[in-house]
């Protein structure tokens, strides 16, 4: 052979050597041989002790060989205070209050997968401050109902820019040194029974819509370690469920971390440790020493535990444990961190309707009238999920206030009563004026006649409305999207009063808007965003900023036309009992003192929650069957307009490309978010009338142009073929949509594939 080829070879070796693992979940396995000897030296009661909690936010290591314990930081929109341990109850230190991100749909909300990159650096340097090992987050579960109590969680009802996002949100913890822990795997798309409900969807559709965000962030963001759901998919609880953990996750998708259950979403040893779970969380009532009793028995074998123990032993060998004289020593909230929430608030609101552009507000405006307590109740905590001990936070109002400054009078009214959720035990003796008893408690008269009184003196008013952390929470699904304690009356009212009326609503999901729409000429979705959030608001109301935020999910014009709704799917059997998680542990929030330690869940029937609507999830169903819509899926204005050039399009084995012109025909520089949908032509395949494929946030100076270039991976353009149980490209033509939201397409283009 010549002596060139052989060093042609020679080198094309070295290069292969020195190129690393060949996925991100290999770099976990580096470490195999030296985990296999630590094994070789534990006994199989620390081997067990690694498969359960230790406390209620930590898993054992193995103190004797030198393996810290593992440290888990309650997430995902800002690392949570340090509780005692074993309990939710605050444990009063100094030093750990964080940085208050955004929530989940306002980053949503950014379409900007650099700023999900950004967030997940943020995340992961606080929690490496608080000694956190792993983040329980990103949440990135398919928004499907309006009305779903964590809708503020989760990401978007697209699974395309769910994937996006959560697959930079992972990178960008994990390149911190910290593990994320993606959740909930998999099909948690309601509150309502989610504990036990069976959630039964087609393998077309687990594929293509539910699974895609988990997808991504495990096969290409390596996240290292997986929170399966409570609910059961098909049948099987998601903590051993044959099919989502060992089949798909380790079989098809190679993840070589550690799964670990939702806090009491443990239901058995035999199923917990055959089928695909690692870690207890929390409690040793199935993966202690019944795990050891197994063993005695024959059940299951020591191999097995080895198994399991190795993939818990990859997570800590790639996490490297913070000391605990580190750890803690300085205040977990950062300027760095701050700035992150700040530009992500910026770029998540969305201005939905600017009739007469009463936006941004005159410079001639010297009295500004803001009505409703959401201007001045803070969201980084309440309800009973995941909360912040926020360092800060800026209310709408205060932003408001210090934007004004002293040429313009900013007067406030609080408008109507806030609900604060259930009441426990008996009413207060002198119960506060300002909190409604009912959610659909009528407007207060005399509140109402203030605000009135306020607006009519002003020369612009802005209303906050929405919700509260207290009606869209962990452990419960709202009841409807209407605006609670009488705000539409209040919106009316004030209308009349003053016709130069913007309206604000805060807010994690969808309202309903009938009402709003009639009376507000300006409408602007400005979500629970972050610790920044009322500067960045300020900034858009007065025009600093074009507001540049795209709505993640559709705002539908009354509620009964979603899909799960139409289709008779949503709201299903009613709740079975209590809330898994809160019976178990936040009594302390629900009412009673101790914990129930007791297990009720075998007595409980199962509840059904059929997906019949199948891959017709939000835009794709109001599309496909032209069912009217209050805001569409991507909607969201600026202050400037912007044109698309025509599309050039070359169509490739493994990408269709796509490249056009945008310009920027304001006064202002702005943001633009570029939406590419798919529509099938003359497809054998059942398809909805269109998908989002690529998309992307352009910043462009007022008249400035550039271009702009989208790439559609041909993986993203198949489809799950039930008969071959593969995923399958079905060749053909593609119809191309350009736009700036689902409804509104710019230009058009044909492909082939």
């Amino acid at each position: 052979m010549h002596k060139n080829v052989l060093k042609l070879m020679g080198l094309m070796l070295l290069i292969a050597a020195c190129a690393g693992p060949k996925s991100p979940q290999d770099r976990l396995t580096v470490n195999d041989k030296k985990i296999d000897k630590i094994i070789e030296q534990m006994t199989l009661e620390e081997k067990v002790e690694m498969l359960h909690s230790k406390t209620n936010m930590s898993s054992a290591g193995v103190p004797r060989l030198g393996i810290a314990d593992m440290n888990y930081a309650d997430g995902p929109f800002g690392i949570r205070e340090e509780g005692v341990p074993n309990g939710f109850t605050p444990a009063g230190w100094k030093l750990d209050s964080a940085t208050y991100f955004p929530t989940g749909s306002a980053l949503a909300a950014t379409w900007s997968k650099d700023l999900a990159y950004l967030y997940g650096t943020g995340m992961g340097k606080e929690a490496r401050l608080r000694g956190k090992d792993i983040i329980l987050g990103p949440a990135v579960n398919i928004q499907r109902l309006p009305v779903g109590g964590r809708t503020y969680e989760y990401l978007s009802e697209d699974p395309i820019l769910s994937a996006a996002l959560s697959l930079n949100y992972t990178l960008g913890v994990q390149d911190q040194g910290t593990a994320v822990c993606i959740k909930h795997f998999a099909v948690n798309n309601q509150e309502t029974n989610r504990g036990s409900v069976d959630a039964q969807v087609d393998e077309r559709t687990l594929r293509e819509i539910y699974l895609k965000p988990f997808e991504s962030a495990i096969v290409k963001g390596g996240a290292m370690s997986v929170m399966p759901a409570y609910n059961r998919v098909n049948g099987d609880y998601c903590s051993e469920n044959e099919h989502l953990l060992n089949e798909i996750l380790r079989g098809e998708w190679g993840f070589k971390g550690y799964t670990l259950s939702d806090w009491g979403g443990t239901h058995s040893t035999m199923g917990a440790m055959l089928h695909g779970l690692n870690v207890q969380m929390t409690g040793s009532s199935y993966l202690g020493k019944p795990v050891i009793d197994s063993i005695n028995t024959g059940a299951l074998t020591e191999d097995l535990v080895d198994e399991k123990v190795r993939q818990i032993l990859r997570v800590r060998f790639a996490i490297e444990p913070v000391p605990a004289d580190v750890a803690n020593t300085e205040m977990t909230s950062k300027p760095e961190q701050q700035q992150i929430a700040y530009k992500v608030a910026q770029r998540s609101i969305v201005l939905l309707k600017n009739q007469g552009n009463v936006l941004p507000l005159s410079k001639n405006v010297k009295k500004i009238a803001v009505i409703g307590q959401n201007a001045v109740l803070k969201t980084q905590s309440g309800g009973m999920g995941a909360g912040v001990k926020a360092l800060y936070e800026i209310t709408p109002l205060q932003g408001i206030q210090k934007r004004a400054g002293d040429a313009v009078e900013v007067v406030y009214a609080p408008g109507y009563k806030n609900f604060a959720g259930r009441r426990w035990g008996p009413a207060a003796a002198n119960p506060n004026p300002l909190v409604a008893t009912a959610i659909d408690e009528p407007a207060d008269p005399d509140l109402l006649a203030e605000a009135v009184a306020a607006a009519k003196d002003a020369d612009v008013v802005i209303f906050f409305g929405g919700t509260n952390k207290n009606i869209e929470t962990e452990g419960s699904d709202r009841q409807n999207i209407k605006l609670p304690t009488g705000q539409e009356e209040v919106v009316a009212a004030l209308y009349e009063a003053n016709h130069n009326l913007v309206s604000v609503l805060i807010s994690g999901g969808p309202c309903d808007l009938q009402v709003l729409e009639q009376y507000s000429p300006a409408i602007v979705q400005g979500w629970w965003n972050g610790t920044e959030g009322g500067t960045a608001l300020a900034e858009v109301l007065f025009g600093d900023i074009a507001p540049s935020g795209k709505l993640p999910f559709t705002f539908p014009v009354k509620l009964e036309d979603s899909p799960a709704y139409a289709m008779g799917n949503f709201p299903n059997a009613a709740p079975t009992g209590g809330d898994l998680f809160t019976e178990q542990y936040r009594r302390d929030v629900i009412g009673g003192s101790a914990p129930q330690q007791g297990d009720r869940r075998a007595a409980r029937p199962v509840p059904v929650s059929k997906y019949t609507e199948g891959s017709l999830v939000g835009y794709r169903w109001f599309d496909t069957k032209n069912v009217p819509v209050m805001y569409a899926f991507g909607h969201g204005l600026s202050y400037v307009d912007f044109t698309y050039g025509p599309m050039k399009v070359k169509s490739g084995k493994k990408v269709v490309t796509v490249t056009f012109d945008l310009t920027n025909t304001g006064s202002m520089e702005a943001d633009e978010v570029v939406q590419l949908y798919v529509r099938r032509i003359d497809s054998k395949v059942e398809w909805p009338y269109k998908e989002l494929k690529a998309f992307d946030r352009v910043t462009l100076g007022a008249g400035e142009t550039k271009t702009v270039t989208l790439e559609i991976p041909a993986e993203d353009l198949r489809y799950w073929n039930v008969d071959t149980n593969s995923w399958t490209l079905e060749h053909g033509k593609l119809e191309l949509l350009l736009g700036s939201a689902s409804d509104d397409i710019r230009q058009k283009a044909d492909a082939t594939i």
